[in-house]
């Protein structure tokens, strides 16, 4: 998968300016889709870039200029290439963001110091679940899935006070699913490399 942030856009425009416009917008188009897609797999709370995404394909399709689709479509690369890079702003891996971004969004009104902890909730979650609850096959089990869902409900009871009850519980229901969506047990889940 290409790193979008090692996209030299000069060079870019210049291709663009040369050759074919239109097979050059459908070559960035396609590569902004592949990346678009595995970026939304391992964090859902992406799909607004999505549907912005496809927002700006029904413009070109309704008879947008390809010049105008090419340059709105660079500017929707840099703002993916500013996802990709949050997780490292935010000093958190691509799962540990996505557990943030569940609890995070939409967003409401939390100190920093309150994102902090999120932050130290999210690691210490994911840690457990890793270590310890995230056997061979754990979705195949009613105890184990309760197991899951009870550590799950155990550590965000972590959370600052800035969760209602009502927050808080929803939250454990997303958090589960995205759990059980994303890790299949014994290390293997939709995070894990090769």
């Amino acid at each position: 998968m290409i790193n979008l942030s090692e996209i030299d856009f000069e060079a870019l425009q210049e291709h663009f300016k040369k050759g074919r416009k239109r097979t050059e917008a459908e070559k960035l188009k396609r590569l902004v889709s592949d990346k678009l897609h595995s970026m939304v797999q391992a964090n859902k709370t992406r799909t607004d870039l999505m549907e912005k995404f496809k927002k700006l394909i029904e413009e070109y399709n309704k008879g947008m200029d390809v010049e105008g689709f090419f340059a709105k479509l660079t500017d929707f690369v840099k703002e993916l290439s500013a996802e990709e890079q949050r997780g490292v702003a935010e000093q958190l891996s691509e799962e540990e963001l996505a557990l943030f971004d569940i609890l995070t969004k939409p967003e409401f009104d939390m100190t920093d110091a309150e994102k902090v902890e999120v932050k130290k909730v999210a690691r210490m979650l994911l840690q457990n679940l890793k270590e310890a609850k995230l056997v061979l096959d754990w979705r195949k089990k009613q105890r184990t899935r309760a197991g899951v869902y009870t550590t799950v409900k155990n550590i965000l009871d972590e959370l600052p006070r800035a969760y209602t009850p009502e927050l808080y519980q929803q939250k454990c229901d997303t958090v589960y699913q995205h759990v059980y969506d994303s890790y299949q047990g014994e290390g293997r889940s939709i995070y894990a490399t090769g």
